[in-house]
């Protein structure tokens, strides 16, 4: 090994020929990979925005199991109980919220990710600090972990079999693995499901190195597939659709016993045999029994019952060969779309989606386009180009292993009704590490052509550098699209200003993300920040014209500011672009109705119902419209089917109050009133109406109160002045008057309206009546007169004319109706 020569014929200290300057070279660029694991990390999205380590989802899980139960340790929503079919995302939105694909079954929620993650991290390292474990840094240490065995596993296959390649060689080995095999994409995350993903990544290592050490290490064979076995189980416990790829495990067996000669080895291959399955058949059976206790079945992991709202998880197909064309396109050959704009690239969503589809998010896909270095993997058995069968045996089981490993769990992946790029983790970093291999491969076939291999090292070089730029410019959309989420997250649990910091991140990295600058549009709209929210809108539309969503929340804006022509000619192009979105033809009725459209507001909301039956808002807004017809039986039927979809819907509680008022059925009416209070404290008109309600049935104390409570909560609401007043002033029972507070209170509305309102007019008359100032009552009711005559309102003369008499005599007035009613 001394002395010997480079292709420029000096000598070559990276070659190997001086071991600890390659193993620091080996160990420093590990390190460095790993250094950027964790800046990518860090700059990345924490679970669930931001949450405290103990409310992640493994977290809960581990509370549950020490607590003794197999459930998150969390109590479902309540309402979810309640729902005919709390799976339904027509019905269940308002609930999910912060329990989002979880698993919901009989009254308690669980997780239908891998268990392994909690019993080989989380709950560890809780027991040894007395610390929750943050997804973020469970992600970095199984990435890691997977990463290192992977280069573990790459300096084994080079110095066993290719010593003559440089060291340099090797390093970009390493930056394959590392920067070319999409973890940046989840390391951008570390979110629940990057937890599942590394830690299956992680196992899957593990397993292959075992058997890398079973195939080369023959004394102790059985040790090491029993390790391989409990590596891959425990792989299979993170990511069940790992499962079929344990047959790997039969390879050391199977080379076994293609080379037994001599008498008892049979009985040694039986033995590698109950190796290789003892302990991955022990994890299922054990994976089984968790599932039964949990779902009633042994082959449910949950995801017939998850409450993420994309399919309807009864019916759902989750496996078929209708959906193989379609998956394999988008894992293998749809590529990025590149343009001028950084990150100079753009993920086009494959369409149509077979039907039963569910959906695809975070659409990279298109590895033999994106990731171009996977093609060298047709170059792997250049490895044993000439050299002798018994030389290279071991090397083509292990890469037998490695090549079955990637196409068994490439395929159900390719039959699965849902496609993410995140899936390829599954595959991918094995199919990187057979790519290597064929590297090696060429640069051992080609040794002896030294023009030959320096172009074949520029080609898999650019094949590299293109496949590590496609990866780091991917995980800066990925970091982009994480920080959205995020600012999604937050933006529904109500945390705007939170939710606008990390839209603007996201736009900070990707100023052409026409996503983020819509839910910022959003977040501002929210804030009443209508002028702000429409120029994000606008710059959202000038990157992606045909949006409909844009153009919807765009129409939302406008007509927030009172702009509802400019948003009804919105919502027409958000219709133009996607005719069947229910939400955009609510939105329209609404802006109809305000330009006085009736009619055609209503077969917009009739338009919505059609397209998404289960749409309480559009149920209520039909029936208010209605209700503003003058109908009222048709209005209780659709308060009711919005109260039967969302029971915590407190607008619909309150107008089917009003509905049941003017039916007279006052007993129903104050049970919805209540119970629109219940589920909004601070809500005003509803208290006003159950004030109405209460002297309707002659509960004068009830009603007062309700009427003080709107002023308390609101004090320039003028009707609860009025009604207050005017009770005080005119109710029957004299425990119940006081002329002198009537006085304050109608004085009060009276400035507020500026002696303009002739109802309010009558109102203070009453009140000055009823404290015995009658020259004061006659005047103000006469002014009150002079209203109503200018405003032609016969009713109210006559009563106002009878109520002057009175006051006149020095009488006060006695009702029980009203200030508005004109029929005493």
């Amino acid at each position: 090994m001394i002395g010997r020569k480079s292709d420029s014929g000096k000598p070559n200290a990276l070659r190997g020929d001086i071991p600890w300057v390659s193993h620091a070279v080996y160990g420093l660029v590990c390190t460095m990979v790993i250094g950027f694991f964790v800046g990518s990390a860090q700059s990345g999205f924490l679970e669930s925005a931001n949450l405290r380590a103990e409310d992640s989802y493994y977290n809960l899980l581990v509370q549950g199991f020490r607590a003794g139960q197999l459930n998150e340790k969390r109590e479902a929503p309540p309402g979810l109980a309640q729902l005919a079919d709390p799976y339904d995302p027509a019905v269940n939105t308002a609930y999910i919220r912060d329990v989002g694909d979880m698993s919901y079954y009989r009254g308690k929620l669980y997780l239908y990710f891998g268990v392994t993650p909690a019993l080989a991290i989380f709950w560890p390292y809780l027991a040894l600090t007395g610390h929750y474990l943050q997804d973020q840094n469970a992600v970095v240490i199984f990435f890691a972990l997977g990463f290192l065995v992977a280069a573990g596993l790459l300096r084994a296959v080079w110095r066993r079999y290719f010593p003559e390649a440089s060291i340099w060689v090797a390093v970009a080995g390493i930056l394959t693995l590392g920067l070319a095999t999409g973890i940046l994409e989840d390391l951008s995350r570390c979110d629940v499901y990057a937890v599942a993903y590394s830690c299956g990544f992680a196992f899957t290592m593990l397993a292959l190195a075992a058997i890398w050490c079973a195939l080369h290490e023959p004394k102790r064979q059985v040790m090491w597939l029993l390790l391989a076995s409990l590596a891959y189980g425990l792989a299979i416990g993170s990511r069940p659709p790992l499962l079929f790829g344990a047959i790997i495990l039969l390879l050391p067996a199977a080379q076994a016993w293609r080379a037994a000669t001599e008498p008892g080895s049979r009985r040694r291959v039986g033995l590698l045999l109950a190796a290789a399955v003892g302990p991955v058949m022990l994890i299922g059976s054990g994976l089984m029994l968790y599932n039964f206790l949990r779902f009633d079945s042994p082959f449910e992991f949950g995801c017939h019952y998850q409450l993420n709202g994309k399919y309807e998880p009864t019916t759902a197909r989750l496996f078929s060969l209708h959906y193989f064309w379609f998956n394999f396109r988008f894992y293998f050959l749809e590529p990025m779309r590149w343009n001028g704009h950084f990150p100079f690239m753009r993920a086009i969503p494959l369409s149509p989606l077979p039907s039963g589809y569910c959906e695809v998010t975070d659409p990279y896909g298109g590895m033999l386009s994106n990731y171009p270095l996977v093609w060298l993997a047709l170059a792997a058995p250049l490895a044993w180009r000439g050299r002798s069968v018994k030389s290279v045996s071991v090397l083509r089981w292990f890469v037998a292993a490695v090549f079955l490993l990637f196409v068994i769990c490439a395929l159900p992946l390719c039959l699965f009704f849902a496609a993410a790029s995140r899936y390829d983790l599954d595959f991918l970093p094995v199919l990187m590490l057979l790519a290597v291999i064929g590297i090696l491969g060429l640069e051992r076939a080609l040794a002896g052509s030294p023009v030959w291999r320096r172009i074949a090292r520029w080609g898999w070089c650019l094949l590299l550098a293109y496949s590590v730029a496609f990866n780091l410019l991917a995980s800066v959309e990925a970091h982009a699209s994480a920080n959205c989420f995020a600012g999604d997250t937050l933006f529904a649990r109500g945390r705007v200003d939170e939710a606008i910091e990390h839209y603007q991140r996201a736009l900070a990295l990707w100023p052409e993300f026409a996503t983020s600058r819509c839910r910022l549009g959003n977040a501002l709209s929210k804030k009443g920040l209508a002028d702000e929210a429409i120029i994000q809108y606008q710059k959202a539309l000038e990157i992606e014209p045909d949006s409909a969503e844009i153009h919807n929340n765009l129409g939302s804006a406008l007509f927030q500011k009172g702009l509802a022509d400019e948003a009804i000619i919105q919502y027409q192009k958000a219709l133009e672009i996607k005719p069947d979105s229910a939400d955009t033809h609510d939105n329209l009725g609404c802006a109809l109705f305000q330009k006085g459209r009736v009619n055609e507001a209503i077969t917009h909301f009739q338009r919505a119902l059609e397209i998404k039956p289960g749409f309480a808002e559009a149920h209520y807004n039909l029936g208010y419209v209605l209700l503003q017809k003058g109908q009222v039986i048709e209005p209780i039927a659709h308060f009711q089917r919005a109260l039967e979809i969302n029971p915590d819907y407190a607008e619909a509680q309150n107008t089917l109050g009003d509905c049941l008022l003017q039916l007279g059925r006052l007993d129903e009416a104050i049970v919805h009133y209540q119970k629109a209070i219940e589920l909004q404290p601070r809500f005003v008109e509803a208290y006003n109406n159950l004030g109405h309600a209460f002297r309707r049935k002659g509960m004068a104390a009830s009603a007062m109160a309700c009427f003080q409570k709107v002023i308390e909560l609101q004090p320039q609401f003028i009707t609860a002045q009025t009604d207050l007043a005017w009770m005080l002033a005119t109710w029957p029972e004299p425990s119940v008057r006081n002329g002198d507070k009537a006085v304050v209170l109608a004085g009060q509305a009276n400035q507020f309206s500026r002696d303009k309102d002739p109802l309010i007019l009558r109102t203070l008359a009453a009140a000055y009546a009823e404290a015995g100032r009658f020259s004061e009552a006659v005047g103000t009711a006469k002014q009150a007169l002079e209203l109503a005559a200018a405003q032609s309102n016969a009713g109210l003369t006559n009563v106002l004319q009878t109520e002057i008499g009175l006051y006149q005599t020095n009488s006060p007035c006695r009702s029980t109706s009203s200030y508005r009613s004109i029929n005493k």
